[in-house]
Parts: structure tokens; sequence; C-alpha cells
């Protein structure tokens, strides 16, 4: 039986949501990832640091006993946010991001920013401080399909020429435009893949019929753009890092009129990954991909402790319980090759 030991991964953009939803995403992320950055966008969202504070410690609460995980938090960039808010959040221990949703582009957005370049005040506090910036790059206008690549080209290339040290992290981009615009960069602007983006392109969420389960924002796109999603997540190069998006919706919410966008797979993230970087034969770029490049964008130690894969087939659950009902987790009822040990 095949083996894979890599550095134990970290997972640079996760949604735990609140309340009752930590006792599902909480040990379910634990049991994956030593780290991971903590999404924002809660009812209300986290806009400052007592927020912020307060929400860790409840995540805190739920990561089981014996087990090393910490969370990293962001704060929820508003129209209003204060410079000042930025520069405490730039030396707060516990906060090591700010994130961006453009108003109304995905789940709990709406109190997101209105005018992007609007905020040059902002950016150049953090430019100032090092503080990254997170990025949903889509627009809320044209063709959802072409909604990124909009993004890329009207809103984050001047921001880019204005701020060229500020850090950015375009978050699970789904386009060759987004993956070309990377490679265009320096090294303080890098780029989050997803497992379902490494996955699945839109056939499987619109051939044969609606999938809800693969609906998500950004959208799945043509496969050509799952291939350079592929061949940027395998290629080694430092820009490209781990972020699953894993985001919870109880299949009640998913299978509705207006299904809630968003896919769960922090279950068996890592083992997805697996699978995705096994379909090309790059098993032995997966450790600096998961393990190696994220930590090094944010100035922080590479973890110092590891997880075994072993080749297995294993049936990934149909459903998992989840606040009180149940959700429907990425490639259920479906065998993966490769099992956490």
């Amino acid at each position: 039986m095949e083996t894979l030991t890599i550095t134990q991964p970290d997972d640079w953009h996760i949604h735990l949501r609140d309340g009752q939803a930590l006792t599902r995403t909480v040990p379910d992320a634990a049991a994956q990832f030593n780290r991971a950055i903590v999404m924002p966008n809660l009812t209300p969202p986290v806009t400052d640091i007592a927020m912020a504070e307060a929400y860790r410690q409840r995540i805190l609460t739920h990561i089981p006993e014996g087990v090393d995980f910490t969370p990293l938090m962001s704060l929820y960039l508003t129209d209003t946010m204060s410079v000042d808010t930025l520069k405490q959040a730039a030396a707060h221990p516990n906060i090591y991001a700010v994130k961006l949703y453009p108003a109304g582009a995905t789940t709990n957005s709406a109190a997101g920013v209105t005018n992007i370049l609007g905020l040059y005040p902002q950016f150049e506090a953090m430019q100032a401080h090092g503080l990254p910036l997170l990025i949903h790059g889509e627009v809320t206008y044209g063709d959802i399909f072409d909604r990124e690549a909009i993004f890329v080209n009207e809103i984050l290339s001047p921001l880019r020429e204005d701020f060229p040290e500020l850090k950015i992290v375009l978050e699970h981009i789904t386009t060759s435009e987004a993956r070309d615009f990377v490679l265009a960069q320096s090294s303080h602007v890098a780029a989050t893949i997803t497992p379902h983006h490494l996955l699945y392109d839109r056939n499987q969420l619109l051939a044969g019929g609606l999938k809800p389960d693969y609906y998500c924002l950004p959208i799945l796109k043509r496969v050509e753009h799952q291939q350079a999603l592929m061949a940027a997540a395998t290629s080694g190069d430092p820009r490209f890092f781990l972020g699953t998006d894993s985001a919870p919706h109880t299949s009640s919410t998913k299978y509705a009129a207006c299904g809630c966008a968003g896919i769960y797979n922090a279950y068996s993230a890592i083992e997805l990954y697996a699978q995705a970087f096994a379909q090309v034969n790059a098993l032995s770029k997966l450790e600096a991909f998961a393990s190696f490049h994220g930590p090094d964008f944010y100035g922080l130690p590479r973890n110092g402790t590891s997880i075994t894969l072993t080749q297995q087939d294993w049936v990934v659950p149909e459903q998992l319980s989840f606040a009180g009902s149940q959700l429907t987790p990425l490639y259920a009822g479906q065998t993966l090759i490769w099992k956490r040990q």
C-alpha cells in the first residue's frame, strides 16, 4: 500500500460560520489543517477587532481536545472602515488580513464595498502596515461566467498599479485570466485555489440537469479554465496555494428555488486535493502547494508536524450532520483514492 507523507497543511480561506454550525465546521477543519484564515462574512459581519476576538473565542471552544488548530482572523472591509481600525488590525497578533467583498457578489456580502477604487486611504494604510488584502474578485454585472475576468481587467489591474507594495491574495480563482494576472505580478500578489475548481468544470454543474451541490461563487467555468488552474496549482510557483473556500449550507437551502452558493469540502479537503493532483501525476507538487507557499506568503513558519495519506479507496458520506440539519459534502457518495491517516 502506497503512502504519501507531507508537512501539515494549512487552509488560507475557509468559512466556519457561527453558532451551532461551529460544531461541524471547526472539528472538520482541525482534522485537516493546522491553521486556517477564517472568513469574516457573518451576520453581522466581523468589522472590528473586538468582534474578531469574540468570534475567535467561539471557534476555540469547538476545537477537539488534544488537537492543535489555530484560527487566523480577518476583518470584513466596508465603505466606512476607518484607517485607524486597519492600523490596529495590522498590529494585532490574531488578525492576519482584511477581506474585500464587492457588495452583492456572494453570500453575506450586502455590507461589502460599493466603490473599491474609492478606498485609497484604506489601501494606503494596509500597504504601509503590511496588512494583506484578500479579494473576492468578481464584479456584480455582466455575464456571470465573465465576472472574474472583468474584475481583473477593470478593478484589480488599476488597483495593483496604484499600490505596488500592497500584499494581495486573489481568492478562489477560477479563470485563466486570473491565473495570468498573478503570473504577471511580483511576489506581493498570490492566489488561492479550491479543490472543486480543480476537480470540476461547468459541465458538472449544468450538463444533464442543474446540480445545486456544485453551485458556488465564483461559478465553475469552462474546462480550459479548470486546466489553467491545475497547471498553476501543480507548477510549483509559490504564488499559488491552498484555500478551500469550504462554505457550508444545509441541504434544504441548497435545493431551494434560490439555492445558496457554496460547497462544503472541509470534511475531506486534503484527500480531494490529492485526488486532483493524482489525476495529472503531480502528487510530488502537493506538499509545496498545501503546506509551504501559504505560510511563506504570510511570513509565518511552516508547520513542524506532518500528515500521512494512504492510497486507499473510500466513499465520502452522502450527508453530514450540520446545525440541526444536514449538508451534502463535496464528492458525496463518490470514491476518493487517498485517505488521511
